[in-house]
């Protein structure tokens, strides 16, 4: 089942994150930084009340620019639609919001290939650069993510 996270799930989103973030996946986030994007957070349960197996985001950036982030499934979850669902779900509030181009900073080119975005350089996007980039330790010589984008 899909649904908006909950305070209650922040917690169990911190330690998917970080656990992915041990892999290589993503970067790590903070608990404050959880519980002040929350709103940003969809999570998929395993049935009705289950467990949560997966989680994404989809961050406001500008007034035309929103970010896709934060995507994880559980390993014995995943090749099931569940982290497609996920995306869907943060591209439909998107486009609920009228915001038209919607961007990913990712190492899954070929998953987000499928669902539509376009591989673009980062430097389209100094609104991420600057509010985001800017603070991570990777930037700017050993980004290695890749950034796609999906215009409406």
């Amino acid at each position: 089942m899909l649904r908006k996270a909950k305070i209650s799930d922040v917690k169990v989103v911190h330690r998917m994150i970080n656990m992915s973030a041990g892999k290589g996946e993503m970067l790590p986030r903070s608990l404050m930084d959880l519980y002040g994007n929350l709103r940003d957070f969809f999570v998929y349960l395993d049935e009705d009340d289950g467990p949560i197996v997966g989680l994404c985001a989809m961050h406001i950036f500008w007034e035309n620019l929103a970010e896709v982030r934060s995507l994880y499934v559980e390993d014995q979850h995943r090749r099931k639609g569940i982290g497609r669902k996920l995306v869907e779900a943060c591209i439909s509030e998107a486009i609920t919001l009228d915001l038209l181009r919607i961007f990913t900073l990712t190492y899954q080119t070929e998953f987000f290939k499928s669902i539509g975005l376009k591989e673009v350089d980062k430097e389209t996007l100094p609104e991420k650069i600057w509010s985001d980039c800017f603070k991570c330790p990777k930037y700017p010589d050993y980004c290695d993510e890749v950034a796609m984008i999906l215009e409406l």
